[in-house]
């Protein structure tokens, strides 16, 4: 840990990056970063190649993230968050692993080792949770701002404290960060309590789209490009709508099929019913979802993951609905 601090501290201008499509954890840890070496004196760039969910447009320092890739040009070390591979970061990947320092900070069963240096624990509840360590460990600062940053990352990623990587390492940490000054109720008004008129709509769509495998362990959500416009939302606007797909009665494992948009990056093919999806993974434990995942070429974690591919709807289903097939039964783990 002392060894990647120092070597930030040496760095001319750092460039602290998280996942595409994030999530509270890759904005949390992406922006409490950020925070934390600003105040240590450092020159930072923050990015994220995604728009940034509503919900967390209240973090602080939320303003200084860029979606611009070549602002990485005039870094010379990079801080790469909650990735399991350098892709991840879209399209200033290139940019990054040509730095002389690469840092990968992540918690992920599936990450790749990549980067010049490495802080991973598959154990930890959030990569949130390793940035804490991180600056205890070394003495650096943590401000009432950035430790708002790093408990909303750890909040999301226990699913408020009720998934199974939600231990009493959680808790002390979240006692330290409301110790800090952290308001829990404004921190949770924020990302669960407030929701724009076309997220409703959207759920509402995503809802009347759920279909069950034939033995009902199995449920899939499907999101189109035409759902979007129809309400008026984006594809942020789908963070946390598989949750609802899951907590079907009997279910075990749930799947969001979200259609990508043509362009930036994720071209569609021609007249052949073909385009390009992003599937999202939940298990209740009873399948471990990264290890299909990473059959299609993404990775995750053992409950929660996903990849991209290029089909059909129609295909993409047949192929998600046949994993049903693979949940064992009896299966109790809820």
């Amino acid at each position: 840990m002392f060894q990647i601090v120092n070597q930030l501290k040496r760095s001319e201008r750092i460039f602290v990056a998280s996942h595409e499509s994030p999530d509270g954890d890759a904005i949390g840890s992406l922006l409490g970063t950020y925070l934390v070496l600003r105040d240590l004196g450092c020159r930072v760039v923050c990015y994220n190649p995604s728009p940034i969910p509503a919900v967390y447009r209240f973090l602080p320092g939320v303003d200084a993230i860029t979606r611009d890739p070549t602002a990485a040009e005039r870094c010379d070390a990079a801080v790469v968050l909650d990735c399991g591979n350098l892709d991840r970061i879209g399209a200033a990947s290139s940019r990054a692993a040509a730095m002389a320092t690469v840092i990968n900070i992540d918690h992920h069963v599936t990450n790749t080792k990549f980067g010049t240096h490495r802080l991973i624990d598959t154990d930890a509840c959030a990569t949130a949770a390793i940035i804490y360590r991180l600056v205890k460990k070394t003495a650096l600062p943590l401000s009432q701002d950035a430790a708002t940053c790093l408990y909303t990352g750890i909040l999301t990623d226990t699913g408020s404290f009720r998934f199974s990587n939600t231990n009493r390492e959680v808790f002390a940490i979240c006692d330290d960060l409301t110790a800090l000054g952290v308001d829990p109720y404004t921190v949770a008004q924020h990302v669960y309590g407030t929701y724009s008129l076309g997220r409703i709509k959207l759920l509402n769509l995503a809802l009347d789209s759920i279909e069950l495998s034939p033995n009902g362990r199995m449920s899939i959500m499907t999101l189109t490009q035409q759902m979007l416009r129809d309400t008026r939302t984006h594809p942020e606007d789908a963070d946390g709508l598989i949750n609802y797909a899951r907590r079907i009665e009997d279910v075990k494992v749930a799947a969001l099929i979200q259609e990508l948009a043509a362009g930036g990056g994720n071209p569609q093919t021609a007249n052949d019913g073909r385009r390009n999806y992003h599937v999202s993974l939940r298990s209740d434990g009873c399948l471990d979802v990264a290890e299909i995942a990473m059959s299609f070429g993404g990775g995750g974690h053992a409950n929660a993951s996903g990849f991209s591919i290029e089909s059909t709807l129609k295909e993409l289903k047949t192929t998600i609905l046949e994993l049903s097939n693979r949940i064992p039964e009896p299966c109790n783990h809820d």
